[in-house]
């Protein structure tokens, strides 16, 4: 089943779609285009489908958040889930998050996993789990770490899995509903965390040397990371988060900084109460974009493929309660321009270019695997 789309990249549509978003806005013209895409749908009946990663032998595999590992191959989506997998904690907006393989995988065989997992009774926190698919199973499978401290808390587990290009781990775990937890050094929640790929702390992460911080921080201040892609160019690690009531942000992550949480926000509490007078501090990092009314941003990707010329080094990022993809049109770390496309169509979790060129989209409610085309 195919759907066609007319996106009209025009001023009108551009001011509509950045709302109350923080853009110094230029060079529109040059950012307008007019072409036709086709969203093609691959899959449906997905359940709360998260990340998706593809492999060399053309198979893409599918997180579903509770807890399910599925395979789309040949056109397909298989029934029958990976087994082998280790617990996955299902719990609020916990379970199965995303899946990546090692940048040697085709050497390896690592798969690696991002899910929530159980401590004792029924709290836990975000892990990180590789194993080696054969036939229809997880074999070898190493949890690499689980995050602390445990807590019951139902909300902001992170999380993306992203390697760069020296092959270190990079992943982040939200502020676990505890939002005083993202300025504190003594715990992994509302931090972006590094990791050699056997799930040893690197010697120069910023705060290994520190006696009272975890030494997997890279960075800190960040409520609910649910994108995470490095810049095709100059390898700089970029995020995007979940504001509370507004202040959804797009940052670049650098070692050892505070981004700012709760400190820091353009958001309120969703009682309308206010979180801080302040929306930007000293020694704290501030947004280079901040979305007020929240889109609600999950997963981005870079757009580097010619199959959408117009777009090359723009960044996509999906919107849940904002329903549609959202680009955002940079130069250098300068946001120039933003807009929407495919408004209304569902709630969109996953955004990733595959290895053919094309843009692959998740969805929930309904949960679908698409493919976003230009039409001849």
């Amino acid at each position: 089943m195919r759907y066609s789309y007319l996106i009209l990249f025009t001023a009108m549509i551009l001011f509509t779609a950045c709302e109350n978003a923080q853009v110094n806005e230029k060079n529109s013209e040059e950012n307008s285009n007019s072409f036709e895409v086709e969203v093609e749908k691959l899959a449906d009946g997905l359940q709360n489908p998260w990340g998706l990663e593809f492999l060399p032998d053309g198979r893409i595999l599918i997180a579903e958040r509770p807890g399910r590992l599925r395979v789309f191959e040949d056109g397909e989506l298989k029934s029958a889930p990976i087994e082998g997998l280790p617990e996955i904690w299902a719990h609020g907006q916990g379970g199965l998050l995303d899946v990546r393989m090692h940048p040697d995988y085709e050497e390896n065989g690592w798969l690696y996993i991002a899910y929530a997992a159980r401590g004792q009774g029924n709290s836990g926190n975000t892990a990180i789990a590789r194993g080696r698919l054969e036939n229809n199973r997880f074999t070898d499978v190493e949890v690499l770490f689980h995050g602390q401290p445990h807590t019951s808390g139902r909300v902001h587990f992170g999380t993306r899995i992203v390697f760069d290009e020296d092959g270190y781990l990079f992943f982040a775990i939200g502020d676990r509903g505890q939002q005083d937890m993202a300025q504190e050094l003594n715990n992994h929640n509302g931090k972006v965390l590094r990791l050699y790929d056997d799930g040893k702390e690197p010697s120069d992460n910023p705060f290994v040397d520190k006696s009272d911080a975890k030494p997997e921080i890279w960075a800190y201040g960040s409520r609910n990371i649910q994108g995470m892609a490095f810049h095709p160019e100059t390898g700089a690690l970029w995020t995007h988060e979940h504001g509370p009531k507004g202040g959804d942000e797009i940052n670049v992550i650098r070692p050892g900084e505070n981004y700012g949480w709760p400190k820091a926000t353009h958001g309120i509490n969703y009682d309308g109460s206010t979180i801080t007078e302040h929306t930007s501090l000293p020694g704290m990092v501030d947004p280079i974009l901040d979305w007020t009314p929240s889109i609600a941003p999950c997963g981005m990707d870079f757009v580097t493929s010619d199959r959408y010329p117009s777009w090359n080094g723009d960044i996509l990022v999906g919107a849940l309660a904002g329903q549609h993809i959202h680009r955002v049109v940079i130069e250098g770390e300068e946001v120039i321009h933003t807009e929407k496309m495919l408004e209304g169509l569902a709630r969109f979790r996953a955004v990733r270019q595959g290895p053919d060129g094309y843009i692959y989209i998740l969805t929930e409610s309904p949960g679908m695997f698409l493919r976003i085309k230009p039409e001849a």
